[in-house]
This record gives C-alpha cells, structure tokens and sequence, in this order.
C-alpha cells in the first residue's frame, strides 16, 4: 500500500474515516497515519475537542484525550482537497452521529440512576444530600460507541464508558450509602451483560469528607478524582450539593493545576506527532508510542 494507493481510495468512493481506510487498506494504525500525513493533497479534518486525560504510562500522567490513534480512527475524516465540500459534510454528519451518542449515554445515565434511588428505602431522606455527577467522554460531547473489551469481564461494551460519581454531603449515613453503593453494582451488572445495552458504569461513591481529602491534587489517585469532578456536569439529585463541590474544586486551585497540565500535554502531543511521522512504528520511542496508542481510553476513578 503506498500513497497513489490511498489518494485511489478517496478519489473512487469518496471522503473516508481513518477507520474505514483502516479496514480497506488491512494495514496497522500507525503506518497508516504515517502515510496519510505524507501525502500532500490529502486533506484532513478532524472533529470534536481535545481535552487533559490522566495517564500513568505517560511522563507527568497527562495527555491530550482522544489519543492520535482515536482522533485518526474515529474523529478524522481525509479527502482530497478538491473533495472539500464532501469532507464538510461527511464532518457534519459525523459531529451530529457523536452529539447523538453522547446525549443517549447521558440519558441512559440518568435512567439508571433514576432506577438505583427507587429501591433504595432511605431515599427520600437522602435526596436532598446526595448528588450524581457524569464525566468524562459524555460531558466533552466526544462519547464513541466503537466496541471494546471491558476490562474485569472482556465482555464488550459499546464504546465510551458510562462515568458517574455519587458523592453525599456529611450527615448521610455510611449504611445508606453502602445500600446505594450495592444498588449501583447491580444496574452495573445489568447493564453489561444484557444484550439490548452492553454499556459499562464506572462509578465511585463517597462522601465530601473524602471529596475534601482528594483535591489536595497530592497523588495520581487524587488528581484523577479531582479532574473528574472539575468537568463533571450535574446528572442527578441535589443541586445545592453539587455547587458546594464545585466551590470546593475553586478553592483548592484545580482548575489552574489541569490548565498548567493542559499547556503541557499540548506541547507533548505537537513532540510526539512530529516523532511519529519520522519514525519506525516497530522501534518508536516507547513515550510516543504511548501517546499513540494508550492504554483504553480511561482510567479508573476514585
């Protein structure tokens, strides 16, 4: 496969995703994108936004979410230049497809949750203590449905994960937050294995007693915590609790810790694509190669 191979493909059918030359091309990710940025009438044009994800692999933990692979796969659409009206609308289109992907994860979210509060007794005490955050993918309108393994099952699921945090303010009892805890796992298990949804929760709940402890921004497992409740966006319950937290998050400084980790992470990613496009894919430095490729795109909260 060389470049008049690529420029051939676009030209007969059209402005294509990185995933779909992916599968008529047969070759690896990264050759892929090598080669397509190599051509200098392909056009790129890529959708959505960018944002700060926390990374263990990565040197300093944060990167730019998608990784270049994602972006290239699943946000990008190439064409050639005198394609430009086509590669608009087929970007269109593609916006729209994943602004409907988001919205369905966030509505099935709260569907879930609205479930979990019903069969728990103390809740209507418990309501006005305790809200439901959704994070990640979902909150940026960047929520995929690309099938992958789930991590402690390898079953499939369908795409972005479904974050949510539930935090209760003090006075609400660790035997009613255990109830809601189990309730959660329950709608988790239900929802993975049943074939009409296949949609994994990764959910956390906790006090602010802990929420407190965490925005110290001190460890890995903190600044995960943190971050998720920075872009986290109200899913349920009690509002008044949920702008107490975000107070919180202003008071300890968090948004300018992510912004100083941002400015980083850009200037990491412009490093790595410039390496990468120069590169052996089988001997690339393996730091680039992570942002490259990545773990799953997630981590776990806390």
């Amino acid at each position: 496969m060389n470049s008049k191979d690529i420029a051939d493909i676009v030209r007969e059918k059209g402005p294509q995703t990185g995933w779909q030359l992916l599968e008529q091309t047969n070759m690896e990710a990264l050759p892929l994108w090598q080669l397509c940025r190599q051509i200098p009438e392909l056009h790129f044009e890529c959708i959505g936004k960018r944002f700060v994800r926390l990374d263990r692999a990565v040197d300093g933990y944060a990167r730019l979410s998608p990784s270049i692979r994602r972006e290239f796969l699943t946000y990008t659409v190439l064409g050639l230049e005198s394609q430009k009206a086509s590669i608009e609308l087929k970007a269109q289109q593609l916006r729209q497809e994943i602004r409907q992907i988001s919205q369905a994860k966030r509505e099935l979210a709260r569907e879930a949750m609205e479930d979990v509060v019903q069969s728990i007794n103390e809740w209507e005490s418990m309501r006005e203590h305790i809200c439901f955050i959704i994070a990640g993918d979902i909150t940026y309108e960047m929520a995929h449905a690309v099938p992958r393994p789930e991590i402690s099952t390898g079953k499939m699921v369908r795409g972005s994960d479904l974050d949510i945090v539930v935090i209760a303010d003090d006075s609400v009892p660790k035997e009613a937050l255990k109830a809601l805890d189990e309730a959660i796992l329950r709608k988790k298990h239900f929802l993975l294995v049943h074939p009409n949804y296949q949609e994994e929760i990764d959910y956390l709940v906790k006090d602010i007693a802990k929420v407190r402890q965490q925005l110290a921004f001190d460890s890995f497992p903190h600044m995960i915590a943190s971050k998720i409740i920075y872009e986290g966006e109200l899913l349920y319950g009690s509002s008044e609790v949920f702008q107490k937290i975000k107070a919180m998050v202003e008071e300890f400084g968090v948004p300018e810790k992510l912004a100083a980790l941002e400015k980083q992470a850009i200037m990491d990613r412009k490093q790595a694509e410039m390496s990468l496009l120069v590169s052996d894919p089988n001997q690339s430095d393996a730091a680039f190669v992570n942002l490259f490729y990545t773990r799953e795109e997630g981590d776990e909260i806390y």
